[in-house]
């Protein structure tokens, strides 16, 4: 029977090798993440995965897996591959002649403006218009402040002495 210090180097040691085996793939095909700064990909690049936060992100390459955007839009332009999925919050979608999308294409809260000669594989969802935006992010803010208002009004409640019982 291996002890548990032993079981625990050799967990260690395979997480490691894990860790700079997926270092070595990385190298071939870089991932790139941003905040409020936009991303471009050349028509001669190949990267990985891409996600963005309140920036945008057009694509001349090619990309190996997802592309995601928070508050930004996505160009898909001429002859640009997307071999994952294309997913937008907040933003436009606009994949040009040529381009190829092998997964799945969602949209919430923005449009879709696809040319007809653009070739998207998966599904294509789009719940648009940009109106949607304002009631999603404030819901859940307006629950908790509700939540926070019946917790201190509970609280308030509990610490109010108790008035003595009036003689009749």
């Amino acid at each position: 029977m291996i002890r548990s210090g032993a079981r625990n180097v050799c967990f260690y040691a395979l997480l490691l090798w894990v860790a700079f085996s997926a270092a070595a793939f990385a190298k071939d095909n870089p991932s790139y993440t941003q905040v409020e700064r936009n991303i471009n990909v050349g028509p001669d690049d190949k990267v990985g995965d891409l996600t963005c936060f309140g920036c945008n992100i057009h694509i001349r390459g090619e990309v190996a897996g997802d592309v995601m955007t928070f508050g930004g839009s996505v160009s898909v332009e001429d002859q640009a591959q997307v071999a994952g999925d294309v997913s937008i919050f907040g933003g436009d979608a606009r994949l040009d002649r040529g381009a190829r999308v092998a997964g799945d294409v969602s949209v919430f809260g923005g449009r879709i403006h696809r040319d007809p000669l653009a070739a998207i594989s998966g599904d294509v969802a789009a719940f648009g218009g940009h109106g949607w935006l304002l009631p999603i992010l404030l819901t859940p803010i307006v629950l908790l402040g509700l939540l926070a208002a019946l917790i201190v009004w509970i609280i308030q409640r509990a610490r109010r002495p108790s008035l003595p019982a009036a003689a009749a």
